[in-house]
């Protein structure tokens, strides 16, 4: 079983909706996939993602049809802040969110994680985000957004990620500011990035790639 950890340069850059098209794609080729979000903050009720998630995921993984959300989150929390600060009675234990992962693990040949923000989310006092995938020893996938401002964002992304030495692709999620994209953003991955890819257009080609030894 192989982990796919999905993180993004922060919030509401795109996780879930490349999620979405990641379970689709990979369910075409004949995988099993499953889906886990650990932490899920900003939930009052039902968790929204984890909501959205499974939903998709059932409808190609019949290991997972019987679960509810509760089962595929770990930790969920009202307030919209990083785990840490939304976690104000400190509940939360990283061996059940380990173990919570070793569990989906069984019912599926590839199960995707979504993380919660980005890269040096505090889930505790001292434990990011990228310890969690460093842990889980995941393949990750870095979602940038399209946005002024992102070149700096994926960046700083990129350097967390090569630190604690993670196994990694990115790409961009072209959402914000396609048009001003070309001109204030797109000229520079040319130049450094020459094979950059948005989710659009080259999650075809990275799935390839990272299916090449499950198949």
């Amino acid at each position: 079983m192989q982990s796919l950890f999905i993180t993004a340069t922060g919030t509401n850059v795109g996780k879930t909706h490349t999620m979405l098209k990641l379970i689709e794609a990979l369910a075409s080729k004949g995988l099993a996939v499953g889906v886990y979000k650990p932490i899920e903050t900003g939930v009052i009720g039902t968790p929204p993602d984890a909501n959205i998630l499974l939903k998709v995921c059932q409808k190609v993984n019949r290991n997972f049809k019987d679960l509810t959300e509760k089962d595929i989150t770990a930790y969920t929390f009202p307030l919209p802040a990083a785990p840490f600060c939304a976690d104000i009675d400190h509940t939360i234990d990283l061996q059940h969110i380990m173990e919570k992962h070793h569990e989906l693990s069984k019912l599926c040949d590839i199960l995707l994680v979504e993380g919660a923000g980005g890269l040096m989310v505090p889930i505790t006092k001292e434990y990011m985000m990228a310890n969690l995938i460093k842990e889980l020893d995941a393949k990750t996938l870095l979602v940038t957004p399209s946005r002024l401002g992102c070149i700096n964002d994926t960046l700083l992304s990129i350097l967390a990620l090569r630190t604690f030495d993670i196994d990694f692709d990115w790409c961009v999620n072209l959402h914000e500011d396609k048009k001003d994209f070309t001109k204030v953003t797109k000229p520079y991955y040319d130049a450094v990035f020459p094979e950059w890819w948005s989710v659009d257009e080259g999650l075809d080609k990275f799935i390839s790639t990272f299916t090449t030894h499950l198949l």
